[in-house]
């Protein structure tokens, strides 16, 4: 690897006193650190280029008596199609593994695993795993999609009343959760999806793990952890990281605060904790070969650790991007966690992409609320008007679902032209878009109280399912009117780049319609959104600044060919996606 330091934690009874050597060619024994727990030792080694591949010996000598432990050194892979990273090119599918598809019922209940498969219970586990994903990677190509976000994959063995199939609450970081599968199926899954075009972005968490992780029952110093009595809950007030008029007090519980109560909250100001939270990152980048990450509650660890950790990540796979979850309305807030931010506190997080829950909020408003002033159709317009906050607004992940909000089919009362013109704005706005599984046949439900409500099994995911969503034939009507459209409109931006590196333009809604443009020296994309419940006359002069030279315009959901383009005529409730031509 590039940094050739390598920090190794031994956890052991009372290991702490004995005597250790390292003896490999090329790799040099540095130093022994113990501290307050006599249990662990962290032992520090330089890795030089001149070493090879193989089993490093490291001897602990007490009393007279040795133990030797075989430290496995591996290669470095050289494959080209690793850590490609993700951009606006690209097209997100995110999907909770324990609720896309169960491929692997033999591994639905393992011996030693706490917590049971339950399927009537929308908050226990349900089985689903890697097989299951990897046996519909043709599904999601072929939908479209070109990354997978995964929800996190490492096990999660807590009590039964916790229900932590939403992976979460790590119990072991460097492990796979054997109800999903291995590791090697883990790393197997990422080759599958390589090998059909597709990437693969590993969901981690830095900020907290589960209580009934290894750590907790003999942690390795007193505050590796922060102090429950001391900090309590987490405020969940990420503004008070970045605000200048911010007290300590809400600054602190902020960052010290738990997430819960059953996720410790780790201390990343401990400088051997932090070094272990950045090689086990590095060490999955490096063992799976995934090509982005995207990172749980970005702002609530140390924001200086989190500002090195993605440094590191970065000197060590240039090409990997890193996408931050940051869970604000404001755009001023969520700006100030992408980098280069020209911040009052000079803070530059070296984050390339962040979670634009602005705009998310933005667009629920637009197809929920009347049109205003200030209102409806108008907070996209306001949204992205203040683009100007951020270094790089396109290479914001944009949404109107994930795990942890309410469906944008339900909040739309299940109306399918309002769904296809949010999903049309999705796929053609500035960004990196990212549709939540389910999205593509209107999945709808709402919280009412609880978080698996709006993380329900994908239908035709299990043995025995009445319908098969994976299958036309499986699907109804509707689902199937909704697939198409998704489908078609993926695919449309898939291969037109002008709808990934484009500029956009966008004019000021009228009357409740709302026209932008996305364009470059090849070709201009106009987008005209009625949300009227009647058709609307278009008259098209105030937007000769981009159709000027243009006569005619292909629909490219329909096919057909707009010849009049002074004005027009759209219906009610209808997203046009124009191709415009000379």
């Amino acid at each position: 690897m590039k940094h050739k330091s390598l920090q190794i934690m031994i956890h052991g009874k009372d290991i702490s006193d004995a005597n250790v050597s390292v003896s490999y060619p090329g790799v040099k024994f540095e130093r022994k650190v113990t501290v307050s727990n006599p249990d662990y030792v962290f032992l520090y080694v330089d890795i030089t280029k001149e070493a090879k591949p193989g089993e490093m010996p490291v001897v602990f000598s007490k009393n007279g008596k040795k133990y030797t432990y075989e430290y496995q050194l591996k290669s470095k892979s050289t494959s080209e199609d690793r850590y490609q990273g993700f951009n606006s090119s690209d097209i997100i599918y995110l999907l909770m593994p324990d609720r896309f598809a169960n491929g692997d019922p033999s591994n639905d209940n393992v011996k030693g695993m706490i917590e049971k498969k339950n399927l009537k219970d929308p908050s226990g586990r349900h089985g689903g795993d890697i097989k299951g994903i990897e046996d519909h990677l043709r599904y999601i190509k072929d939908l479209g999609v070109t990354a997978i976000w995964i929800n996190p994959l490492v096990e999660n063995n807590m009590p039964t009343n916790y229900h932590a199939y939403h992976g979460y609450a790590a119990t072991n970081l460097y492990k796979i959760d054997p109800r999903y599968g291995s590791n090697q199926d883990y790393v197997d899954l990422v080759s599958k999806a390589h090998n059909d075009g597709l990437k693969i972005i590993m969901d981690m968490v830095m900020n907290h793990i589960g209580s009934n992780h290894w750590w907790m029952k003999d942690p390795p110093t007193k505050d590796w952890v922060h102090s429950y009595n001391k900090y309590g809950q987490t405020n969940y007030r990420i503004p008070a990281v970045s605000d200048p008029h911010a007290s300590k007090y809400d600054e602190k519980k902020m960052e010290k605060g738990w997430f819960v109560k059953a996720m410790p909250d780790l201390n990343q100001n401990n400088p051997l904790e932090a070094t272990y939270l950045i090689q086990n990152t590095i060490w999955w980048i490096e063992y799976s070969g995934i090509d982005g990450i995207r990172m749980d509650t970005y702002p609530y660890p140390n924001k200086h650790f989190m500002k090195e950790w993605v440094q590191a990540v970065k000197e060590e796979f240039p090409t990997l991007n890193i996408v931050g979850e940051v869970s604000v309305h404001d755009v001023g807030i969520a700006s100030y966690w992408q980098e280069h931010k020209h911040s009052r506190d000079g803070y530059n997080s070296h984050l390339t992409s962040i979670t634009d829950y602005p705009l998310k909020y933005a667009i629920v408003e637009a197809f929920t609320q009347p049109y205003g002033w200030h209102s409806g159709i108008m907070q996209i317009y306001y949204t992205l008007a203040q683009d100007f906050l951020y270094s790089k607004p396109d290479e914001n992940v944009i949404f109107f679902d994930n795990h942890d909000t309410n469906r944008f089919g339900g909040l739309i009362n299940k109306d399918k032209d309002l769904f296809k013109m949010g999903m049309a704005f999705l796929l053609t706005t500035r960004g990196i878009p990212q549709i939540y599984y389910g999205d593509e046949i209107m999945r709808s439900s709402l919280k009412n109280g609880n978080d698996g409500n709006v993380r329900r099994d994908f239908p035709g995911g299990w043995p025995g399912d009445k319908h098969n969503a994976f299958t036309q034939a499986g699907r109804s009507p509707l689902q199937n009117e909704i697939f198409d459209y998704t489908r078609k409109l993926m695919h449309f931006r898939d291969n037109n780049p002008v709808l990934a590196t484009g500029r956009l333009m966008q004019f000021i809604p009228e009357n409740d319609v709302y026209v932008y443009f996305r364009y470059n020296k090849n070709k201009t994309i106009m987008v005209v959104m009625n949300l009227n419940k009647k058709e609307y006359h278009l008259n098209n002069i105030r937007f000769a600044e981009r159709m000027d030279g243009f006569n005619k315009a292909l629909n490219v959901v329909t096919g057909k060919t707009l010849t009049h383009l002074k004005s027009f005529d759209i219906p009610a409730k209808t997203a046009w996606v124009m191709e415009l031509e000379k």
